[in-house]
């Protein structure tokens, strides 16, 4: 079956100019946004490199220099296919920002694709494979506001300031979130001119920001997608609708945006999505509301705790023997009603571990 890569090959020939940007060209942007662009992209807009060059510069580098930049092997492929095509090849990309913080609780990343006639589309990097990057992602459960979300409007405001023109905000997995957030609680005048926001299996948001005025303004022009077996894009709080996307994966592994599959221009479709990701939104939704905030912030807490005595700085290292023995350990001491939901957390991140271990 089709997915991005053979998208980019059947439709690279044609200019946005011919097809407007679509659903699936947003996702392509989406998933760049995973390669680390630091110290090789200018921070001045007008010395940006447009993606031919861009794809050339990650060639002429060493091996290991190169391929480490890469969260997955395709994404170099992904890259030197936009820069090779008609249809991307002569736009540049510009504004590459990453910036991790612990003290914080900090992952964020972004790029922008600067489009003809002076738009631009604003791409949010989702959860990478840090602690870090999980944790954050954990406190969407508690927490109104993320350090990541209010980065994302920072950064939308900033290059809205930059390019006049029309504007598109997209991201995957966690980044599908700081996308409809960023844009959302954005200025209003930077809100009147986002064409359209792309949500690509995000997790949603606590109730206060869905009754946000912005939030309620910008809803008809949020395009939520999630795969037939979502989980992450089934948590928390959506108001918008979404589109049920044909992944040739299984559980948990459908979340990766190379698995989804393309029909023409658009996205292979299914009527709805399954009943194991309507069951795992159900339980999960029901458990957090027997919940107080104190209460989700001591689970979310505790299971940052077992992780960290792991040792490990990222999840593929989860599935290592000594790691599973400290952490089934640091469990032993938490309360029976909390065991069994990080049990099932845990072994979740564990498996989805193991699956790196095999494929990298």
């Amino acid at each position: 079956m089709s997915n991005m890569l053979d998208y980019l090959r059947e439709r690279g020939g044609i200019p946005l100019s011919k097809l407007p940007l679509t659903p699936v060209d947003a996702l392509i942007i989406s998933t760049l946004s995973y390669v680390q662009f630091d110290h090789l992209i200018a921070k001045d807009l007008k010395m940006a490199p447009d993606l031919l060059e861009l794809s050339q510069m990650f060639w002429e580098l060493p091996g290991e220099a190169r391929t480490h930049r890469f969260r997955d092997t395709r994404d170099g492929e992904l890259l030197e296919a936009l820069g090779q095509s008609l249809r991307f090849g002569s736009l540049h990309l510009a504004g590459a920002k990453e910036l991790l913080d612990e003290e914080q609780e900090l992952q964020f990343a972004a790029i922008t694709l600067l489009l003809e006639g002076g738009g631009a589309l604003v791409a949010f990097r989702g959860t990478d494979g840090t602690l870090i990057g999980w944790k954050e992602n954990l406190n969407l459960s508690f927490l109104d506001v993320i350090p990541g979300q209010q980065k994302a409007r920072e950064y939308l405001e900033k290059i809205a300031d930059l390019c006049p023109g029309n504007l598109y905000v997209a991201g995957h997995s966690k980044g599908g979130n700081l996308a409809v957030y960023g844009a959302a609680r954005s200025r209003e005048p930077v809100r009147e001119r986002i064409q359209a926001v792309y949500n690509y299996d995000g997790p949603g948001f606590r109730k206060k920001v869905l009754e946000d005025p912005g939030y309620r303004e910008i809803l008809k022009r949020i395009h939520t997608f999630v795969p037939q077996g979502s989980v992450v894009g089934m948590l928390l709080e959506h108001e918008e609708s979404y589109t049920v996307v044909q992944s040739n994966e299984e559980g948990l592994l459908q979340h990766e945006p190379y698995s989804w599959e393309v029909s023409g221009d658009g996205f292979r479709e299914l009527t709805q999505v399954t009943e194991g990701s309507r069951m795992v939104d159900e339980t999960i939704k029901n458990w957090l509301a027997g919940l107080s905030i104190k209460e989700r912030e001591h689970v979310i807490e505790a299971l940052y705790e077992i992780l960290k005595v792991s040792g490990a700085k990222r999840i593929g290292e989860l599935a290592r023997p000594k790691n599973l023995l400290a952490m089934l350990e640091r469990l032993g001491g938490e309360e029976e009603k909390t065991k069994e939901m990080l049990l099932i957390t845990l072994r979740k991140l564990v498996e989805a571990a193991a699956r790196t271990i095999v494929s990298g």
